[in-house]
């Protein structure tokens, strides 16, 4: 407990601006402290540690590979603190508190949201940040505890070891086009005749876009050529609405778009073999431990799987 007993959370706070700004005086300012303070304090906590966190670069304070680990373990070390506060702080109150949740599309629309509403219901005063983003936005967000879980992919680069992994659900890939498409009234369209007309997919290495790209080569056809690489939903829309275009989505984007509240006029085309994307996760880090309120919710969403 060496590091506990000289490392103060304000210290802690100053090592994090340093790694954002990448600039001592600027994250000393941040911090309401001078730069030699800052410096001095930096310089007693590699002391401690016996290593450097930083590296002076020509564009500023790099991180060292034992920095990156501080930073990443003094987040979670602040936001639990944090968490502590704002849990006793609701105690008191009786309000039951603010969860930060990140999500992939499909499962926001299809998990997530009917799990929220679940929990609403019973409790009015819940507040919820929702995020939606690609699963390596999200799961940084969770290391860097901005989330008290997400549900999404372990990008492949990352240790599973710290995270605990709930098995969400398979994901099936509709084809979205505008109800006026010359392939929209057909019984069976060959991956062929996909490939003629324009698109727009995903980023690579997007789920979705990797299970688009593998049902093409199992069906010995190439890719489409006439491709507009875009992860937006609004982008797809506006695409496939005033174009021919072809947007790959999942069963509950397809869902929402085309009730009846909200009716757009858009229709799923009927492929020769279904396309599925490997299955998503509602994942949480061990290491932290979850307020009432999101372990409220988590249960929710388990509940919904």
């Amino acid at each position: 407990m060496r590091l506990a007993n000289r490392v103060k959370p304000k210290h802690m706070e100053l090592v994090i601006k340093i790694a954002e700004t990448a600039q001592l005086q600027m994250a000393a300012q941040i911090s309401g402290m001078s730069q030699p303070a800052a410096s001095r304090i930096l310089a007693e906590i590699e002391a401690s540690l016996e290593t450097k966190l930083f590296t002076r670069q020509p564009t500023g304070m790099e991180l060292t590979a034992e920095g990156q680990v501080f930073v990443r373990h003094a987040r979670v070390v602040l936001s639990e603190m944090q968490n502590i506060e704002d849990e006793l702080a609701r105690m008191r109150s009786g309000v039951m508190g603010h969860v930060r949740v990140g999500a992939v599309t499909g499962p926001a629309l299809g998990c997530l949201m009917p799990a929220i509403n679940a929990v609403q219901n019973d409790h009015l005063d819940f507040r919820l940040s929702v995020d939606v983003a690609p699963s390596r936005v999200l799961f940084r967000g969770l290391e860097e505890a901005r989330y008290d879980f997400i549900l999404g992919r372990v990008p492949e680069d990352h240790d599973r070891l710290d995270f605990h992994l709930y098995p969400g659900r398979n994901e099936v890939v509709t084809l979205l086009v505008h109800d006026s498409h010359p392939l929209a009234a057909r019984d069976k369209v060959s991956f062929a005749e996909l490939a003629e007309y324009p698109w727009v997919i995903q980023d690579e290495g997007n789920p979705i876009r990797q299970a688009v790209e593998l049902a093409f080569h199992s069906a010995g056809v190439p890719t489409p050529r006439r491709v507009i690489n875009s992860s937006s939903l609004l982008i797809a829309l506006a695409q496939v609405a005033e174009s021919q275009a072809i947007s790959p989505q999942t069963n509950e984007v397809k869902a929402l778009l085309t009730s009846s509240g909200i009716a757009a006029r858009l229709t799923s085309l009927k492929v020769d073999t279904p396309i599925n994307v490997q299955p998503y996760f509602i994942i949480r880090d061990n290491r932290r431990n979850l307020t009432q309120a999101a372990d409220k919710l988590l249960k929710s969403v388990l509940a919904n799987i």
